[in-house]
């Protein structure tokens, strides 16, 4: 067996990652790292709770990180603190997750080795023009937006210079948005689904002219496992589905699926900063090693991701009302 260590694997594309490893990669023993934060659930894990281990810890935890690192083969770094919002409200936690998170897991494979793959974001390149065609590449230069994006670009290069200083084996990826089960209610697609639900209004930032590339988690997590049997190392890929929708055509899109007028919902203040377009050029991983989506069509996904939250209430409904109250706050 291979040993495999996830961090962040409570939350929703680590749990995602966990659910497909188990179902669909029985090479892999499986240990789970995650402090358990606002965002991370272990409840998430429940239905592999007996097939996985469970570490409760911090990635900041020298003690704790050494020790697993120590034991496993491969490293799948999904832990950090990820919403725009929060960061903007309070950048200390983006700093200490992502930065020094990522800092402590590369001293230990410097220690005791190990394979590495490091999950990031395409929002470290800032943004992209509303009109035209340009998309983000693997040598596109940073320029972070956010506190968030500031910390997860800070996060690959210390990846970058670890790989090339002393030859950690490492792989980095840059996902587009994503979407689909166990994603917290406060992410835009979820927080719509589950307004909904509950007879709410849901919200839309500005005029949702800003434009992302929308992902469904299953296809990321099958295009990162591909990525650590046949990436080369130091080498990062750029996943992407290629479907651009702007947010006011995702909010009209989950409103038809529901069954609700296009033009029920509200709008409320943007946040600062908020950057108008994201778009992945991933020829590298389609070409190179044969990644494709599974859904790309977006109508199929969000119809899929819909259906979850109305069957999982469970799961979501107690983090919906301190969720909705911290948006109240922020007047949005």
């Amino acid at each position: 067996m291979t040993r495999m260590l996830v961090t962040g694997g409570a939350g929703f594309i680590g749990a995602n990652f966990v659910h497909h490893t188990v179902e669909n990669h029985p090479e892999y023993e499986v240990c789970v790292l995650d402090a358990l934060t606002y965002a991370g659930d272990r409840n998430t894990l429940s239905s592999v709770a007996d097939q996985v281990e469970f570490v409760h810890g911090d990635i900041c935890d020298t003690e704790v990180v050494d020790r697993l690192v120590e034991r496993a083969d491969v490293i799948v770094h999904f832990a950090a603190e990820s919403h725009v919002d929060n960061s903007l409200h309070n950048p200390e936690p983006f700093i200490r997750s992502n930065i020094i998170g990522t800092f402590t897991l590369l001293e230990a494979l410097r220690k005791h080795g190990g394979r590495f793959h490091h999950i990031s974001t395409d929002e470290v390149f800032g943004d992209l023009p509303l009109q035209g065609t340009e998309k983000f590449t693997e040598e596109t230069p940073y320029d972070p937006s956010s506190p968030y994006s500031a910390s997860k670009a800070g996060s690959d290069m210390l990846v970058r210079a670890w790989a090339r200083s002393f030859g950690v084996a490492a792989t980095i990826s840059n996902c587009a948005n994503n979407y689909g089960s166990f994603q917290h209610v406060e992410k835009f697609i979820p927080r719509q689904i589950t307004n909904l639900l509950g007879d709410a209004r849901p919200k839309l930032y500005g005029a949702g002219e800003n434009v992302r590339e929308w992902t469904h988690v299953d296809d990321h997590n099958a295009a990162v496992h591909l990525i650590l049997s046949q990436g080369k190392l130091g080498e990062t890929y750029l996943i992407g589905s290629g479907d651009e929708r702007s947010n006011k055509e995702i909010m009209e899109l989950l409103l038809g699926l529901m069954g609700l007028e296009p033009d029920a919902y509200d709008h409320v203040s943007d946040r600062p900063g908020h950057d108008l377009r994201y778009s992945n050029d991933s020829t590298k991983i389609r070409t190179e090693l044969g990644w494709q989506p599974i859904y790309g069509d977006l109508r199929e996904g969000l119809a899929a991701t819909i259906e979850w939250y109305r069957e999982n209430g469970w799961w979501w409904q107690p983090q919906k009302a301190a969720t909705e109250a911290k948006y109240q706050v922020l007047g949005r």
